[in-house]
């Protein structure tokens, strides 16, 4: 008899946002791709259970939809970085490393081989997930795994199109004006009410 062995692994995500969508950007060729949490995440879990989900991002501009939704999905943050995000993540990786079974790194970027040596000499589990082009062959080498993020986890974000004016709005703007031009001159023309004097 064959029993199911229940992994109880406690996993941090820690993701390099403007790395990972440079990758995206540079593999598909379009500015405008965004990488899909919805199915990335659980991928990565593969059924673990998820600690943390930080995600790293330089600049001031950062979505407040995506800092939304990965809260109200995976109860994750966003982290602003006044440059780069290697040494935030790398900050809060060393801290997270004995609260967590294992850290995923969501970016290829060879800045963080050290990091990688250091968590693993710490007992944590270490995995990449990153575009495997753009990704530093000496990083996934250190990695304990390596999960290549691919086309099907990412799509091609097009803003909605503004709604163009129909035909019958611009009538009903201009029988509007006419109302209001028409009720300004009504009051121009009334006599102004009578003051009683005592």
């Amino acid at each position: 008899m064959t029993k199911k062995i229940l992994m109880n692994q406690s996993v941090a995500v820690l993701c390099d946002g403007n790395n990972i969508e440079r990758s995206i950007h540079e593999e598909s060729g379009n500015t405008s791709t965004m990488i899909n949490f919805d199915t990335v995440i659980p991928k990565l879990l593969s059924e673990r259970g998820l600690n943390r989900l930080i995600y790293f991002r330089e600049g001031k501009n950062i979505s407040s939809k995506l800092a939304e939704r990965l809260h109200n999905q995976f109860y994750g943050s966003v982290v602003p970085c006044h440059k780069s995000a290697d040494i935030p993540l790398s900050i809060k990786a060393t801290q997270l490393a004995s609260k967590v079974d294992t850290i995923i790194i969501m970016s290829g970027d060879s800045d963080y081989i050290d990091l990688v040596r250091h968590l693993k000499s710490e007992g944590v589990r270490v995995e990449i997930a990153a575009v495997n082009k753009t990704t530093s062959r000496m990083l996934k080498e250190e990695a304990d795994h390596f999960h290549p993020i691919t086309r099907s986890d990412w799509f091609a974000f097009n803003a909605p199109k503004r709604r163009s004016p129909q035909k019958g709005d611009a009538k009903e703007d201009a029988a509007v004006a006419q109302k209001k031009a028409e009720m300004e001159a009504e009051k121009k023309t009334k006599p102004a009410p009578k003051v009683k004097s005592e």
